[in-house]
């Protein structure tokens, strides 16, 4: 019955009747300058969702809970807080890329980015680029991307926004972003800080979550200044400061304690200079990124492990516009990255090089069509000729047809080939891992309603798997092959009349990943999950309802055992008291799993029971 499913799903997400799609252009004013080239020219042939600005408002505790809670990707979270990962379209959490103003920010020690350590509140939108990116983004970009965007608005404005909360166990958080442009000069500076207790109660035992605080600050800055009509000097700065307790798995009727503490500090910096006229786009682009994280065994005591990296970034891109209908886009890259800690052995610095070459031709007024190219020179393994081809089809103004399809890949780390440490011993000799993938997806849209209705393919080879080699030691290999598709429908509704306003959107993802050899999903890949959402504003009141479905997942490579499935709801309600001019002053209060479920998403951790959250919002 399983594989019936499999192939009706499949044949509804390639079939080109009563399909339907959400519009995933991008309205930009015009004194918005954006940063991400690639992403807003180049995507044509994607399925691309634009979270906008009230949508993050609503789950702005962290990265994981917005996108929990608003895509198709699941997470495996330690927690509320722990250390959160992702799986895009059946892909590991390495699998997965997060650009941050257009650069790839993957943690060079391990590939992947904690979602956790990424605050929300500071960024304009925030992009989810389903599909593989590797040529556009490199490394790790094989299941989709995650785009965080800040955008430069030079009009004359200055705007003030201070939003504080508390809520269950003892959290408190405080938000303060300020904006200021004129026509030649724009800033934009923002301070995020939490702090937790987060000593929620284990639904069905009598146990808490003991150990499990954590605070966190986010300072964000953006400077531009026109220095003539044709050149834009941009300036970029993020820092991240965590510092977490893990708390120890509950097993039967036992928990397991746990005094460990865990330490982050991420910082980036990005300065880039843009000149432009009718034809050409010239942009240079210097980065620094930075990144340190301390374990503590024991957080009463001053002995941690340590582990660090240091990335020096330049780039260099030049788009022409031949005529109208032709872009040519060739982006030069190196990157200088630095690696050591307490479990890194003999580790060795890293020179990359990358050569891009994309190109978008509009052929007629319904077909545009992109080829996308990418080489990387280094001297710590052979990377393939990575290429992408995309196109959209436009039938009528209300019906249109993308593809895409790519060969991507994903670099070793610092821990898979220098590791030496307890249990495990890293493999210098490994392969990237690479990948082809293809996707066809169908969009209409008519009057309020969209819907879409994707269908995709991967198949990933070399992946970097860690076994046992001998005793208790852990090494990793290249020896897996997984073999991924799935569907995914999006659904969006919008409706305003009067002073009435009315917004339903929801997801749904069918997602199979095997492991070839073994015929068996992999762990931690639900088959199916749901999100929807729906909001109602009425004058100065406000309303949401938001539902998360997330099927039953595998906990064992052999399928033998797994974590149950479950649904959870949250509900907001807020009224602005006072509105005048751009002055506003609004209370919001948030109730979240309301049904006090009793969940987990990663195996022996259970999630928060119903909880709740106070907001004041100042707009100045």
């Amino acid at each position: 019955m399983k594989k019936k499913t499999h192939y009706i799903l499949l044949f509804i997400a390639f079939s080109a009747v009563s399909v339907f799609a959400q519009n995933d252009s991008i309205t930009q004013l015009e004194e918005v300058i954006v940063s991400d080239i690639k992403l807003k020219k180049f995507s044509e042939g994607y399925k691309v969702q634009t979270l906008s600005d009230s949508v993050i408002k609503r789950n702005d505790i962290s990265l994981t809970s917005l996108l929990r809670y608003n895509s198709t990707i699941f997470f495996r979270e330690n927690g509320i807080g722990g250390i959160s990962s992702a799986s895009f379209r059946g892909t590991s959490a390495s699998q997965t890329a997060v650009i941050w103003n257009g650069i790839n920010i993957n943690s060079q020690l391990n590939g992947q980015t904690d979602f956790n350590t990424v605050s929300v509140n500071n960024y304009d939108n925030i992009d989810v680029r389903s599909g593989g990116g590797s040529v556009q983004y490199g490394s790790g970009a094989i299941g989709g991307s995650i785009h965080l965007n800040n955008e430069f608005r030079f009009s004359n404005h200055f705007t003030n926004t201070l939003r504080t909360s508390y809520g269950s166990f003892n959290t408190t958080k405080v938000n303060y972003k300020s904006k200021y442009g004129t026509k030649k000069i724009y800033a934009d500076v923002g301070i995020d800080a939490i702090n937790s207790d987060n000593d929620y109660k284990y639904l069905g035992t009598e146990f808490r979550n003991q150990n499990g605080g954590f605070k966190n600050l986010n300072l964000n800055a953006s400077f531009g200044v026109f220095l003539s009509d044709n050149n834009v000097l941009k300036a970029y700065h993020n820092t991240f400061l965590s510092d977490r307790n893990f708390s120890g798995i509950l097993s039967g009727t036992a928990i397991s304690p746990s005094n460990d503490a865990y330490e982050d500090i991420n910082s980036r910096s990005l300065i880039t200079w843009k000149h432009f006229n009718d034809s050409y786009i010239s942009k240079l682009s210097v980065a620094h990124l930075h990144e340190m994280y301390r374990f503590f065994d024991d957080k009463d005591s001053e002995e941690y492990d340590f582990g660090k990296s240091n990335n020096l970034y330049t780039k260099y891109e030049f788009l022409y516009h031949l005529n109208d209908d032709i872009q040519l886009n060739a982006i030069a890259d190196y990157s200088f990255i630095q690696g050591e800690g307490t479990n890194f052995g003999n580790s060795e610095d890293r020179n990359i090089f990358s050569g891009v070459l994309l190109f978008k031709h509009k052929l007629s007024e319904k077909l545009n069509y992109g080829v996308n190219l990418r080489q990387e020179i280094t001297g710590d393994y052979d990377s393939p000729l990575l290429f992408a081809l995309d196109a959209k089809y436009k039938f009528s103004k209300f019906y249109a047809i993308k593809f895409n399809g790519s060969r991507n890949y994903r670099i070793p780390t610092y821990n898979d080939l220098y590791w030496v440490g307890p249990g495990g011993l890293g493999n210098p000799d490994l392969k990237p891992e690479t990948s082809l993938q293809a996707e066809i997806g169908h969009e209409i849209s008519y009057k309020s309603i969209a819907l879409s209705i994707n269908g995709y393919y991967i198949n990933a080879q070399d992946l970097i798997r860690w076994i046992p080699v001998s005793g208790t030691v852990w090494s990793p290999v290249n020896i897996d092959e997984v073999e991924s598709y799935g569907a995914e429908i999006g659904v969006t509704y919008q409706k305003k009349w009067h002073n009435h306003e009315v917004l339903w959107q929801s997801n749904y993802a069918y997602t199979v990943s095997e492991d070839k050899e073994l015929g068996k999903q992999l762990i931690y890949v639900p088959f199916h999950k749901l999100t929807s959402s729906i909001s109602y504003s009425y004058n100065r009141f406000s309303m949401f309802y938001q539902l998360l479905y997330n099927d039953a997942v595998f906990i064992t490579t052999d399928n033998t055992r797994e974590i149950d499935g479950y649904d959870v709801s949250n509900l907001g309600l807020g009224f602005t008291y006072f509105k005048k001019d751009n002055k506003e002053f609004t209370v919001d209060f948030r109730v979240n799993n309301i049904y006090n479920r009793n969940y987990q998403n990663v195996g022996f951790r259970p999630m928060p029971n119903r909880n709740y959250q106070i907001q004041l919002i100042f707009k100045l």
